[in-house]
């Protein structure tokens, strides 16, 4: 196996490997054609599809947007319509999200968390142990945006349960500036 670089780090989605979003592979990039060890394995939109075909520097440096036509998000989904009150964001904002980020599989339509005047880091799809090692705030997050009446038995049964390849599915972002999670639930 050939040796890897260092991945291009990404603002706002800063560990791809951790959420499947990008996965080690020989597959070469069909941007700049080399097989650089690593490929996006995230949605695209486009006029073609370019599944698992995307090497994450030819994302970082823009060249994927710009040679392919394709977004890695959806921009209508920035902020989520699951967060009220979230403030809208500046449109380099938005472009850096879906121009040089990696984006992520949803069963429905992705969304992106706002907060502080600017998006939030993705942090993943969430299992029980992964919820529970960002903290009791984290769980309250969740299970306000689950529902308000769900009663405590109830809801750590439904954690319990939580697969990052299952449904449902909890994503969860963190505001870079005051810390404050955004979750949203996805079925299929």
């Amino acid at each position: 196996m050939m040796a890897k670089q260092p991945l291009p780090k990404f603002k706002y989605h800063p560990n791809p490997l951790e959420t499947r979003s990008i996965i080690e592979s020989e597959k070469a990039c069909v941007v700049c054609i080399k097989p650089r060890g690593y490929i996006y394995t995230g949605p695209t939109y486009g006029e073609d599809s370019y599944e698992n075909e995307i090497c994450p520097w030819c994302i970082a440096d823009g060249s994927a947007h710009e040679e392919l036509e394709v977004t890695f998000h959806d921009e209508a989904g920035i902020p989520g319509s699951d967060f009220e009150d979230a403030p809208e964001v500046d449109e380099s904002i938005i472009e850096e999200i879906t121009q040089r980020t990696p984006g992520f599989n949803a069963w429905q339509q992705e969304q992106w968390f706002t907060c502080c005047d600017d998006a939030a880091a993705f942090l993943g799809r969430m299992s029980a142990e992964k919820l529970e090692s960002l903290g009791s705030k984290a769980k309250q997050v969740a299970q306000k945006s689950y529902w308000d009446e769900l009663n405590p038995d109830d809801f750590d049964s439904l954690i319990e349960e939580l697969d990052p390849e299952s449904s449902p599915s909890l994503y969860m972002f963190q505001c870079l500036h005051c810390k404050k999670f955004g979750t949203y639930w996805d079925a299929d």
